[in-house]
């Protein structure tokens, strides 16, 4: 597949979808997020004039015309007082505003916009993976009982009447949970363990996967500026990371296009700043290209070595599309000379199904390249996730081209450049209980990947892997005041990252 005939389909996929989701948002405001989900807009006061044209296409927004006053006792967007939460996804990126949010919120008591909120998400999966276990003797073949995790807290403040402060910790317990050398992954790669490649395990991740400020400063409701400083942080570049997107809420393993598309989600050292007009961003970064090294618990070195720039766009309530470039300097602790231009694309779709927050549809496109050495390694990734009340099903389709220095395989593949590997995984799940804002899910998927014939040899014919797990997370949020000064999303909801 040609990277830009497939930039071109989902530019033109996110066109046609923005002018059927604009007709429909037109002929039934209201549609494609409930009106219970939106926040009573007041009367601006003093002197911030109301913006007519900030409500061309988000008249759903909460806070158009009133440089955020309107929220209540309801958290905005992190880094703009006059979008929604919905909205906030991993770093800085974007995801689309109808996109379901699991989470705890809590404010404290406000005066005139000035109080504190809070928001905690967190996801464990404790789960056993068995990988390749049709293919015994071959390589990729391993089990393993491990508990994927992380959990992420967010506070925000209004400054003034138009500024906005924000504060952000991930924390993940992986390296007690998951393993020094991470866990089984058919065909992964990226990060290094004891000097060497990790190959066919994914990384895990740092104790501290972000702690990160931001400001932004709003100059009327369609138009604001931010400051984003994180240690570790991530960059402008890339979608929203995969655990953080919803359309991969349900899939416990990280995608094989990791390294290709999000893998600067834990960046020790990013400073970004951000412009938006409207249903537009842009946004520029400074932060260190070295992945984080083998030390899951403690800081790396900040080195301010690399640069990304991203533009996004919300054409609709149900999209979110972004395109960005970064140069990542020394990435790969194993090839501290070689140097990464990393291009992305993503397409992100949410749409609620009827009144219910349990019910709805999550979809991404994403395509990632990265480029060095001559080489051109493109990852392509599509996948969807369906929730239907206590049932989810979720399917996941990549096609990753890889080099054999990627997979080390120099001497088992002479003559070739680029190794393609295409993987299909399909789960579905069912809620147990929901008790206590929580839920408890109890899952099953499968993977199928179909290497090229070079690897067949290898890894087998088609390589099958399968897990069961359970799975904890707060429940689907409703926007709503309970006593206590809690909110909660019980019916139209949205992940915020």
């Amino acid at each position: 597949m040609n990277q830009y005939l497939f930039i071109g389909l989902f530019l033109l996929t996110g066109y046609v979808a923005a002018q059927s989701n604009t007709t429909q948002h037109q002929h039934h405001e209201g549609h494609s997020m409930p009106t219970e989900n939106r926040p009573a807009v007041k009367e601006p006061s003093g002197d911030l004039k109301p913006d007519s044209a900030a409500h061309e296409t988000h008249s759903e927004q909460p806070g158009n015309g009133t440089m955020g006053q309107s929220m209540g006792m309801m958290m905005s967007h992190l880094y703009s007082r006059n979008l929604p939460m919905n909205r906030n996804g991993s770093g800085t990126s974007w995801h689309p505003d109808n996109t379901p949010m699991y989470a705890y919120m809590l404010h404290t008591r406000q005066e005139n916009g000035q109080g504190w909120m809070y928001m905690l998400h967190h996801s464990i999966f404790i789960r056993h993976t068995n990988q390749n276990f049709n293919n015994p003797g071959k390589r990729g073949r391993d089990t393993q009982f491990d508990a994927p995790n992380w959990a992420m807290g967010m506070a925000q403040r209004y400054v003034g009447r138009r500024g906005l402060f924000a504060a952000k910790a991930m924390l993940s317990l992986d390296p007690l949970l998951v393993g020094a050398d991470g866990y089984p992954l058919v065909f992964q790669s990226g990060e290094s363990y004891q000097g060497r490649r990790l190959i066919d395990r994914q990384h895990q991740h740092d104790l501290f996967a972000e702690l990160s400020v931001g400001y932004s400063h709003a100059f009327s409701p369609r138009s604001d500026a931010f400051v984003y400083v994180g240690f570790p942080g991530e960059p402008a570049l890339g979608p929203p990371a995969f655990m953080h997107r919803i359309s991969s809420f349900n899939n416990p393993d990280s995608p094989l296009g990791h390294h290709w598309h999000d893998a600067t989600h834990i960046t020790f050292g990013v400073v970004t700043a951000g412009y938006r007009l409207g249903i537009a961003k842009v946004e520029a970064s400074s932060f260190t290209g070295r992945e984080p090294d083998e030390n899951r618990l403690g800081f790396d070195r900040p080195r301010f070595d690399s640069y990304s720039f991203r533009l996004s766009v919300n054409p609709s309530p149900s999209l979110a599309l972004q395109v960005s470039h970064g140069f990542l300097k020394s990435p790969e602790a194993a090839e501290p000379e070689e140097d990464v231009n990393r291009t992305t694309a993503s397409l992100l779709h949410s749409k609620p199904l009827g009144n219910s927050p349990d019910r709805y549809v999550a979809s991404a496109l994403v395509w990632g390249m990265n480029s060095h050495d001559g080489l051109h390694e493109n990852a392509y990734l599509a996948e969807t996730s369906l929730q239907l009340n206590r049932v989810a099903l979720y399917g996941r389709y990549e096609n990753v081209s890889k080099s054999p220095e990627e997979l080390d395989l120099e001497g088992d593949v002479p003559g070739q450049t680029l190794l393609t590997i295409n993987n299909l995984t399909l789960g579905m799940n069912y809620r147990l209980i929901r008790y206590a804002m929580t839920d408890l899910v109890v899952g099953a998927q499968l993977t199928g990947s179909l290497p090229e014939k070079s690897l067949q040899a290898i890894y087998g014919t088609m390589p099958l892997s399968g897990q069961i797990y359970l799975r904890l997370t707060p429940g689907v949020l409703m926007m709503g005041r309970q006593s206590g000064g809690t909110s909660r999303m019980g019916s139209h909801g949205h992940h915020m990252n």
